[in-house]
């Protein structure tokens, strides 16, 4: 069975490609580049923004999106998926960066091999959970932890990147509530041009793909608030990436091995740590996203294979951080936007993949003078569309017990961390579920018993009445 699976995984044009036919090849290829560009257009910004939150560097998370597309779609599960950096990994990894980086005593190089040597480790337990089927295990997360999950996240990443849009410099270390007992006591030296920098890149972006998904909105808005630094506001104290970073290199492709510190029992619990964190990201948020792919895809054909995915997942967080990238996984965002922009086949991932770091080596000079609070600006909006209303009712409509492992989850991840949050969630479920399962059980039980009851005397009240009438009338 294992063996089977394997050679099944390494088959590269598989039913993933049904839907190219030689009869409709020219019209599916144009959908697929054209839904690519869109996506690379769009993912540019975003995985910039997403490396910086992790207290890597920009060029990082551009490398990182296009490879892991080109990895993901060769050897992932699903027709449609598109992979690279996701907010969910922002917390881990940032984490990582800040106890084994700079600000931790060590190097951005030592760091940064941290997270390679724990990012080959986790991407060789998910090809071996792909192998042995473990991908449905997947789908025992309940909703609740998860929608708790993600919005936990997007608390941390507006708290995150709150300090760049006002042009203050915050504790990298400090919890949610450090960071925010700072903001309030800097808040007299705030650079409000920054701060309307990225209120603007906000708006702009929300407000373009209002009018259609097809506008690459974060690309314009970034655009915007770049030409606003550069002729409107010089001098006024805006942070750009060049400042930050130094000029952004256009070779991406850097050889990174892995880094392993001087060993002990501390090091050890944080290989665990940070393991597990992705391994859990990539499996579920894979599987999460690939489900919904179908959906939204109206997919009437063959579903994703989950095992499958399992085992690209692994592929991508062994290769990607090698190359100078980091972990990556499913984007539901980026993902739904290819689908919409007409994406049929997997041909999508890799046209993104290399439209990605061709708009990347054309465009460096100019991403080099993007302000920091514009890249804020956009995590404010990946943040904000984490955070689903429609989501959050459909859990609270599920019960008490649901909704507040919900706002449990939510709370703790920001307050504590990734792994804290979910772990204590996640046993708090599979301990109290039987109880409220056969609580849920007797109530239904109650319910139907009353009913069957009400029921019953309904039909006998008519024949007493009856008989009552009859009986007066005999007298």
């Amino acid at each position: 069975m294992i063996w089977q699976r394997l050679h099944r995984f390494m088959h590269v044009f598989d039913d993933r490609f049904e839907d190219l036919t030689k009869e409709n090849w020219k019209s599916v290829v144009y959908r697929d580049f054209s839904a690519g560009l869109i996506v690379a257009m769009t993912a540019i910004p975003m995985a910039m923004g997403f490396a910086i939150a992790m207290g890597l560097r920009p060029e990082q998370g551009i490398i990182a999106g296009a490879l892991a597309c080109l990895i993901g779609r060769t050897f992932g599960g699903s027709k449609y998926q598109v992979y690279g950096p996701t907010a969910a990994f922002i917390p881990v990894v940032a984490g990582l960066m800040a106890k084994y980086g700079e600000a931790g005593g060590g190097t951005f190089d030592q760091g940064h091999g941290f997270l390679v040597l724990v990012s080959l480790i986790s991407g060789i337990i998910l090809m071996g959970m792909g192998l042995f089927g473990m991908g449905k295990y997947a789908k025992l997360v309940p909703e609740s932890i998860i929608v708790g999950f993600t919005v936990g996240i997007a608390i941390v990443i507006a708290m995150s990147n709150a300090g760049e849009a006002l042009g203050l410099k915050l504790s990298i270390k400090a919890g949610l509530l450090t960071k925010l007992g700072e903001m309030i006591s800097q808040i007299g030296v705030a650079n409000w041009y920054a701060f309307g920098l990225a209120l603007l890149t906000l708006v702009t972006t929300r407000g373009l793909l209002k009018i259609s998904i097809f506008i690459p909105a974060p690309l314009i808005a970034l655009a915007v608030g770049t030409g606003l630094a550069v002729w409107a506001f010089p001098g006024k104290g805006v942070m750009l990436i060049k400042d930050r970073f130094g000029e952004i290199p256009t070779n991406f492709f850097v050889l990174t091995g892995p880094h392993m510190p001087a060993w002990n029992a501390s090091v050890f619990a944080d290989i665990a740590y940070y393991v597990f964190a992705i391994v859990f990201v990539s499996a579920v948020e894979s599987v999460l996203c690939s489900s919904m792919a179908d959906r939204l895809a109206e997919n009437k054909k063959t579903p994703f294979n989950p095992d499958k995915e399992f085992w690209g997942q692994g592929l991508v967080q062994v290769i990607t951080p090698l190359i100078n990238g980091f972990p990556c996984t499913g984007a539901l965002a980026r993902t739904a936007t290819s689908i919409k922009a007409g994406a049929v086949t997997p041909l999508a991932g890799y046209f993104k993949g290399v439209l990605k770091l061709t708009l990347a080596v054309f465009l460096a000079g100019c991403l080099n003078y993007v302000p920091m609070a514009c890249i804020a600006g956009i995590l404010f909006w990946v943040a904000s569309n984490m955070i689903k209303p429609k989501e959050i009712t459909a859990i609270v409509k599920q019960g008490h017990f649901h909704t507040a492992l919900m706002i449990f989850t939510a709370v703790m991840v920001p307050l504590t961390d990734f792994l804290t949050g979910v772990l204590s969630a996640l046993i708090i479920y599979f301990v109290l579920k039987p109880f409220f399962e056969r609580a849920s059980e007797a109530s239904e039980l109650g319910a139907e018993t009353s009913l069957l009851r009400h029921d019953s005397a309904e039909q006998l009240q008519p024949v007493s009445y009856a008989t009552s009438m009859a009986e007066g009338s005999k007298t």
